[in-house]
């Protein structure tokens, strides 16, 4: 089975002391806006991603909670990460929608997390996750929908 460039990347990275953390700030680099939040990841398997928000001043509302587009975006960030692995080298996607809930307020670390099936993606099609954001009492705060238009390159 192959192994996406991403997952790839995680793997020889995830092996170090500072892997993740190293691995969090070149995505950083690859997509600027993800560096906005700086989150971590924490978890990336086949169609599995887990990445972890901290708590702080930049990220924050006037209601001194993490503002909803830092959620959101870390949403996206985490689903795009599951996709991500799952994609092969021929293939492409792009965001075509984002639906999200708010539950309560998000205050202290927050940890998002989803999981994808396999994917066809020799047949392009329209695919939906789902993303959901704990806080450290496991409570959710967020949920998230996403969508993608997935296929392969076209020559």
């Amino acid at each position: 089975m192959h192994q996406s460039k991403i997952l790839a990347q995680w793997s020889r990275l995830g092996q170090w002391p500072f892997g993740p953390w190293l691995f969090s700030k070149l995505m950083g680099v690859a997509v600027p806006y993800a560096a906005s939040i700086d989150a971590r990841v924490e978890l990336l398997a086949a169609g599995h991603a887990r990445v972890r928000l901290h708590d702080r001043r930049a990220v924050r509302n006037h209601l001194r909670s993490i503002h909803a587009a830092a959620l959101a975006h870390l949403a996206e960030m985490t689903a795009n990460l599951a996709l991500s692995t799952r994609q092969p080298d021929d293939a492409r996607w792009i965001v075509t929608g984002m639906e999200t809930h708010l539950l309560k307020k998000a205050r202290g670390p927050i940890r998002a997390e989803t999981t994808l099936p396999a994917v066809d993606w020799s047949q392009a099609q329209e695919l939906v996750g789902h993303v959901t954001l704990h806080d450290a009492h496991n409570d959710i705060v967020m949920t998230a929908t996403q969508r993608w238009k997935i296929g392969t390159v076209v020559a």
